[in-house]
């Protein structure tokens, strides 16, 4: 193996486990051969080396199912391409449920097969006994059986790769430890190791649970900590033979896969046992392991002994306890720092690794040559964390319990408990007074759901209707028949300043932002495929001011892809002032009667139109009032200095109490958007969707001759029809409760899948969004998709839905006319 060090290269790797291995391969079959490749160690030494080798295709989302595949289509052809064996065998897998509600979760993955075209079948307990004949079947309900899950050597698997890179032309170097990543106005310009200094344009650091001291040298937060996790390798067992299949029981917290005639037996404990610090943890740590713990092993080979009953009599040759590092909400991260041009991140993978080292490799590679995301990546994209989650009290915290969620029931709108409270609202305190059921975005503590005064507001978890139900529902009557106040501090909230903030914003924007002072618009943020990278609203607050209203969770997102997109030596500046206000929305029909009580503002339709804002008086304090509506009625967003927030509060609650006034929560925002039909980024606005495929054309400027950034693209997909659409449904069965993600059919075959749902109490069912497409995969047109019967899969029951192009509520927007209707989505 080559050990002269290279003066330069055009891209440095960090990391020769896995992952630095795929993306170097990937990088050379892009064309880039002048990639190196330190490693610390020997390759796969850190945490590489003692993976279980897993490789389970069905995930939760399209993108990340479709990343997965593509491991295993690698996996399966490196030994033809580099003669070496990634020891990749596809095997199958069954995972079995031993309780009813389990069951549910299976039959609903069962369906998202169907929609991804994946082969899934339903198993009775003898079926799956059959397909593993040494397992226990007495307590259990049913399972699933995969055929397309694999598992793969990730010793052989790393050489493989890494030789694949070394015939495209990288230079793989061992026992060369990188000390530093330099930097210059603002970009990475090389490396320096304990072997010298290396000159090169991009730095892709793969360094695993060694990521975030790496990315603490140029003041990049990757928030990972490391976690002991624990497998045993039993002795032979007869009946065991390398064909059979992965064996998974997450109500046992345990799957089994066969290892030379024997068992390997692992899990993820409810309760994790975080390692050191991330910033410390130890160089050298070459093919090492932590000290054994039977103890805190004794949960998963209980269960273990419970499911394979010979486990009782069988011999252990040895347990493994190696850590491996988690991520404060179990996805891995990918992307570019916003901070630091050039620096790549690929790391934190949560122990499935091998599953996706793949996929994300090639992911990292085409976004490195492309400079940007060529799919949707949003959910492990870097930019979803923000600065304040970097703290290792924070991190040790959450780690403790995101380990033990990997087999945990995903239950629809699960919030993690630990580290919280986080970042609060200057309300806080007055919602929590009211008896508010919190959840989390962005760190934020945000009410979903006000209790009664006597009710206890924790959620009761469940696949059917939750004991919050009934209270989200009254919120929904008062924002529909009298007023509802809802705290929506978490908004993003940036100024856009300078000379050329409106030609730069003209640019970005899909809509028309060059308009009057004290006007809103709503539009979306377009890469150059066409497809969303966000979507916002804008208000023009002076010549040279916007002020951009975006989602919680795209803080740091909507920040770089401004930044980035704003053009060299523009006198166009972002700041974020997300923090130095507070949003309080007063939305429903009487929201115009209560504000006239607190201000001497004129609220009329005359003198304040919607999709206007103005500077009011309202009580003691001064705010901006947007007209604009999330939840499809007459509504203000006030716009209140964190200081101030609290008496205007006190003010609109106080004064409203004679008008019906009610405190409401996220869960009424969403079914109330739902029914109205409002996109929501990150669900039906995606990288993936583009304006036509999402029927957001109206908020692009395709009318006038100026350009924006993807308008081509549009324009190509807008001639040749879209591949999708997206529909507004209702179901037939008011008894039926829809989470998102169930399976839509179309004339009995499957077409798409809900994107969002939410129990709409004006319609007195559940109501959704979804996209359609076509089985024969050619364009839909809008006949083909509001014609048909259509259903939804709900957990295994079918239920008739009603279908439409258009909103289900209030569909010609007189609710708030006389103005147009926006879309945005928060």
């Amino acid at each position: 193996m080559t050990t002269e060090l290279p003066q330069r290269a055009q891209v440095v790797v960090i990391g020769g486990g896995v992952i630095g291995a795929s993306a170097a391969y990937h990088l050379t079959r892009l064309g880039v051969s002048d990639v190196v490749v330190l490693e610390q160690g020997a390759l796969s030494c850190g945490t590489t080396w003692h993976a279980a080798g897993l490789v389970g295709q069905l995930r939760a989302s399209e993108s990340a199912t479709r990343l997965v595949q593509y491991s295993t289509d690698l996996y399966s052809r490196l030994e033809q391409e580099t003669g070496l064996s990634a020891g990749y065998r596809r095997c199958g897998a069954v995972t079995v449920a031993r309780t009813p509600d389990r069951m549910t979760q299976l039959r609903r993955t069962a369906a998202t097969a169907e929609a991804f075209d994946l082969e899934c079948e339903l198993l009775t307990p003898a079926q799956a006994q059959e397909r593993f004949p040494l397992m226990q079947v007495e307590d259990l309900v049913g399972a699933i059986w995969l055929p397309g899950d694999g598992k793969a050597n990730p010793a052989d698997l790393t050489a493989a790769l890494a030789k694949g890179a070394r015939l495209g032309g990288a230079t793989v170097l061992e026992r060369v430890r990188v000390v530093d990543v330099l930097t210059a106005n603002g970009a990475v310009t090389g490396v320096r190791t304990d072997a010298g200094d290396i000159e090169a344009e991009v730095v892709v650091n793969c360094a695993g649970q060694w990521a975030k001291q790496v990315a603490a040298m140029v003041g990049v937060n990757v928030p990972l900590h490391s976690a002991e996790h624990f497998y045993a390798v039993t002795d032979q067992i007869e009946g065991i033979a390398p064909e059979m299949p992965i064996l998974r029981d997450p109500d046992g917290y345990t799957y089994f896969k066969e290892e030379v005639g024997g068992l390997v037996v692992g899990g993820f404990e409810p309760e994790a046992k975080p390692w050191v610090s991330p910033d410390a943890v130890p160089y050298p740590f070459e093919f090492s392991l932590l000290e054994e713990d039977w103890e805190h092993f004794s949960v998963l080979m209980d269960n273990a002994v419970t499911r394979v009953p010979v486990l009782a009599e069988t011999g252990i040759r040895k347990l493994y306890n190696g850590p491996e590092s988690f991520t404060p909400d179990n996805q891995f991260v990918l992307g570019e720092a916003p901070s630091v041009r050039g620096f790549f991140v690929c790391a934190g993978f949560n122990s499935v690794g091998i599953a996706c080292a793949g996929g994300a490799g090639r992911a990292l590679a085409e976004w490195v040559v492309e400079g940007e995301a060529t799919s949707d990546l949003v959910a492990v994209d870097l930019r979803r964390f923000g600065a304040f989650t970097g703290n290792t009290r924070w991190l040790r915290d959450r780690v403790s319990e995101v380990l033990g969620l990997h087999y945990a029931i995903p239950w629809p709108n699960r919030e993690l408990e630990t580290a919280r409270p986080f970042r609060r609202s200057p309300l806080h305190h007055l919602l929590a007074d009211a008896n508010a059921g919190f959840g989390s975005k962005m760190g934020w503590e945000r009410p979903s759901y006000f209790a009664p005064p006597d009710a206890d507001p924790t959620i009761e978890y469940s696949w059917g209707k939750q004991n919050w139900l009934p209270w989200c529902a009254g919120e929904q009557v008062a924002a529909r028949e009298a007023v509802a106040v809802f705290d929506q501090t978490s908004f993003s909230k940036y100024l856009v300043v300078g000379a050329d903030a409106e030609t730069s914003l003209q640019w970005i924007c899909t809509n028309d932002v060059a308009v009057p002072v004290g006007t809103t618009v709503y539009t979306g943020l377009l890469n150059r495929r066409g497809t969303y990278e966000s979507d916002l609203t804008v208000t023009r607050t002076g010549p040279e001011e916007f002020l951009l209203v975006s989602s919680a969770a795209t803080t740091e997102r909507d920040q770089d892809w401004l930044n980035r997109n704003i053009a060299a030596g523009a006198d166009a500046k972002v700041v974020d002032v997300t923090s130095a206000y507070a949003v309080l929305g007063v939305m429903g029909p009487r929201s115009r009667d209560l504000l006239t009580r607190l201000s001497d503002a004129d609220f009329a339709d005359a003198a304040f139109p919607f999709s206007t804002s103005q500077v009011v008086r309202l009580g003691y304090s001064t705010v901006r009032a947007t007209r604009i509506t999330y939840v499809g009625e007459l509504g203000w967003e006030l716009y209140v200095p964190t200081e101030f927030a609290v008496g205007v509060y006190e003010d609109l609650i106080g004064e409203g109490e004679s008008l019906g006034v009610t405190p409401a929560g996220y869960y009424a925002i969403e079914a109330l958007r739902l029914e109205k039909g409002y996109r929501a980024f990150g669900r039906e606005l995606t990288p993936d969707y583009n304006p036509v495929e999402a029927g957001l054309t109206f908020a692009c400027k395709l009318k006038t001759d100026i350009g924006f950034l993807g308008r081509e693209a549009v324009e190509k997909a807008k001639a040749e029809g879209p591949r999708r659409r997206l529909v507004s449904l209702v179901v037939t069965d008011r008894d039926a409760m829809l989470w998102g993600g169930e399976l839509v059919r179309r004339d009995g075959r499957a077409v798409g899948q809900v994107t969002s749902a939410a129990w709409g109490e004006t319609m007195g069912a559940c109501v959704g969004l979804a996209y359609v497409a076509r089985p024969d995969g050619q364009p839909v047109s809008r006949d083909w998709a509001g014609s048909g019967e259509y259903t939804v899969d709900v957990g295994g029951e079918v239920h008739p839905v009603e279908v439409g192009l258009r909103s289900v509520f209030d569909p010609d927007g007189s609710k708030i006319r006389p103005a147009p209707e926006v879309g945005s989505a928060r």
